[in-house]
């Protein structure tokens, strides 16, 4: 499957209405699904809340087995981006250009996955930013405590399904 097919699947998964998911489990902050219909299986968070607020963001990585497609990184950014603003996601001293739409974004492909994923592993937090419609500037948050775990629970998940 292509890398912008997968990408529109994610958007389109993204958009549909609550499906039967199985829980996997919650580690810290990231929980870990599985959609057996589709099939799909993910590990998701939400950004840290930023002044008592709760980000309509998120950020997930996922597994569909039936496109042979593993451990994408996906963000749903809290604000609208600007047309052309960069998206820039920082986890410990890494810094990743992604690919993005309006309010999502995405590593520009495998490669960039597999590198995200790996410094998720062993850094205590990440954080998406970039510059709203507004050219205001803003950044999402995420603790990693648990990621790791979740993104496993979730690959497993998804091991025997097609």
């Amino acid at each position: 499957m292509s890398r912008i097919a997968a990408l529109l699947m994610i958007l389109l998964l993204a958009a549909t209405p609550a499906i039967a998911r199985d829980s996997l489990g919650m580690f810290d902050r990231w929980g870990a699904f599985r959609d057996p219909a589709t099939p799909r299986c993910y590990a998701i968070a939400r950004p840290v809340k930023r002044d008592g607020r709760v980000s309509p963001g998120f950020a997930s990585v996922g597994t569909w087995p039936r496109q042979k497609v593993r451990g994408q990184v996906h963000f749903r950014l809290s604000r609208s981006r600007a047309d052309k603003a960069v998206v820039t996601l920082s986890i410990g001293e890494r810094r990743f250009t992604l690919v993005a739409g309006r309010s999502d974004a995405w590593a520009a492909d495998q490669r960039g996955d597999a590198a995200i994923i790996a410094a998720m592993r062993s850094a205590s937090s990440m954080s998406v930013q970039t510059s709203d419609a507004q050219g205001r500037a803003f950044a999402d948050s995420y603790a990693l405590r648990g990621a790791a775990t979740a993104i496993d629970a979730a690959a497993l998940g998804c091991a025997r399904l097609r």
